[in-house]
């Protein structure tokens, strides 16, 4: 069956369609400034036919009593989130299942939201979540997202999380089927400059086909946000929690695959980064990160687009190496370093090879800034942030910071950074790894030559056999379940 996402409808009529549908009854839970999403079925009429119960817990102590209290005492979080998911829906079919659970699909709706405070002071954002049958006395799935509200007025972002939300629960009954039309829709009536979902979770019976690998793929491909992480468990997770106030060290790259190199980068990096006086060795976060361009980046006879499933590929490896992952759509590193500065001033690290440092000084990457290349250095190295280089081999040279020589012009800005503790060669490293590079492993695995393993980690060399990944052609060898 073919999902069509009909963009005309208004959240007016989105909420009237399910009010008009007799199947569908539940409840809503609203903390904060999230009151508007039941408020949109009242106002569009016939709300009997699914309000089963509104209600806002907002006092605190209130909340506790009814969801318990949490131990770090924070009430915008997703434990508060499934915390009411939870005791909402047990609710609702302890009390109605038997006499309405025949003909009727279930729905417990909850948000938690912190919107623009009076000051000003603070970054609105909140939880959103729903669990639903789709079937009567059927077996309930789920669906969680993280948004952040982006408009400069406090009762714009009551609105949109209400359009939101109303948004939410039409796509779980209408568009389950097609998790990325389910995806697209949740944007109706809003636009990109007004929230950002920055983490979504699909689970339940209905939604088995679902990766939610993939669906954070989704968030930043179709510009939903720039940043999605998920941790080696698959878990989408969202980015103002797993950032906030950590010592982040990231390693970007293709990883198509992941080679010896890489570790060797991760590795030497990270410990050379847990050497500086002012890093707490407890609380360093690493990640690998991958861009949308490094995703779109394969051989110039290949599409443009991203192959979801190489994407898939290349994921499972990191996974399996036990890296959390991070999906961004930042191809300058200056922007990926302003991103992470939102939710921490701890030191941080960024992993480079050599010849992305050449490409960071390389001025015409940065024609579209007005302060040009000095507006670009402002925002990466005014940051607390530290660029540790990896050495690349060239022609038998080994190339590191020692050898690198930026425009004249541009000597002592160099020479300044690397002065003051911003920039650093990688030492300690495995000399025998730079003789071989991604593409050509690649080149090696895909016409199945012998000898490529040992280029690898071996658990990825296992994988790669086993599953034939990246066109290694060997014999597939079927999935033990």
């Amino acid at each position: 069956m073919t999902i069509v996402h009909d963009k005309s409808l208004a959240t007016k009529q989105k909420a009237l369609t399910i009010n008009l549908d007799k199947k569908i009854y539940g409840s809503f839970a609203e903390i904060g400034a999230g009151q508007d999403v039941a408020s949109n079925f009242f106002k569009a009429g016939a709300a009997s036919g699914t309000v089963a119960k509104t209600m806002s817990a907002y006092d605190k102590e209130f909340s506790d009593v009814i969801y318990g209290s949490q131990p770090d005492k924070r009430y915008v979080t997703e434990a508060r989130l499934l915390s009411m998911l939870y005791h909402e829906y047990d609710l609702l079919i302890q009390r109605l299942g038997a006499t309405k659970g025949e003909n009727t699909t279930f729905f417990s709706f909850a948000d938690t939201i912190s919107a623009l405070n009076y000051q000003k002071s603070n970054d609105g954002h909140g939880w959103m979540g729903i669990r639903f049958q789709l079937e009567p006395n059927g077996q309930y799935n789920e669906v969680v997202i993280h948004v952040k509200l982006l408009d400069n007025q406090n009762y714009l972002q009551q609105q949109a999380v209400g359009v939101l939300g109303v948004n939410l629960l039409y796509a779980c009954y209408y568009y389950y089927a097609d998790s990325t039309v389910f995806l697209q829709s949740l944007m109706d009536d809003l636009s990109k400059d007004r929230i950002q979902i920055d983490m979504i979770r699909f689970e339940g019976p209905d939604f088995l086909g679902v990766d939610n690998r993939l669906m954070s793929l989704h968030l930043v491909k179709f510009g939903f946000s720039d940043v999605a992480v998920f941790g080696a468990d698959g878990k989408n997770l969202p980015p103002s929690d797993v950032l906030y106030k950590k010592h982040v060290v990231a390693l970007r790259g293709r990883f198509r695959p992941i080679i010896n190199v890489h570790i060797d980068m991760l590795d030497s990096g990270v410990k050379q980064f847990l050497q500086e006086p002012d890093v707490n060795a407890a609380n360093v976060l690493v990640v690998t990160e991958l861009t949308l361009q490094g995703l779109k980046e394969r051989n110039a006879k290949e599409s443009d687009d991203i192959d979801e499933k190489d994407f898939l590929d290349r994921v499972d490896i990191l996974c399996s190496l036990g890296q959390t992952v991070m999906i961004s759509n930042f191809y300058e590193y200056y922007k990926l370093a302003a991103y992470l500065s939102k939710y921490t001033r701890l030191k941080m690290g960024m992993i480079l090879g050599y010849p992305n440092l050449e490409y960071i000084f390389s001025e015409v990457h940065y024609q579209d800034l007005p302060g040009g290349i000095l507006e670009s250095f402002a925002t990466l190295f005014s940051r607390n942030v530290k660029l540790f280089i990896y050495p690349t081999q060239k022609e038998g040279v080994i190339q590191n910071c020692l050898q690198f020589h930026p425009p004249v012009h541009l000597i002592d800005l160099y020479r300044y950074l690397v002065a003051n503790n911003k920039i650093e060669d990688i030492t300690h490293y495995n000399e025998d790894n730079l003789q071989f590079h991604t593409d050509t492993v690649l080149a090696l695995i895909k016409r199945g030559e012998a000898g490529w393993e040992k280029f690898v980690p071996v658990e990825v060399a296992q994988m790669i056999k086993e599953r034939c990944l990246f066109g290694y052609p060997g014999k597939l060898v079927p999935a033990n379940n």
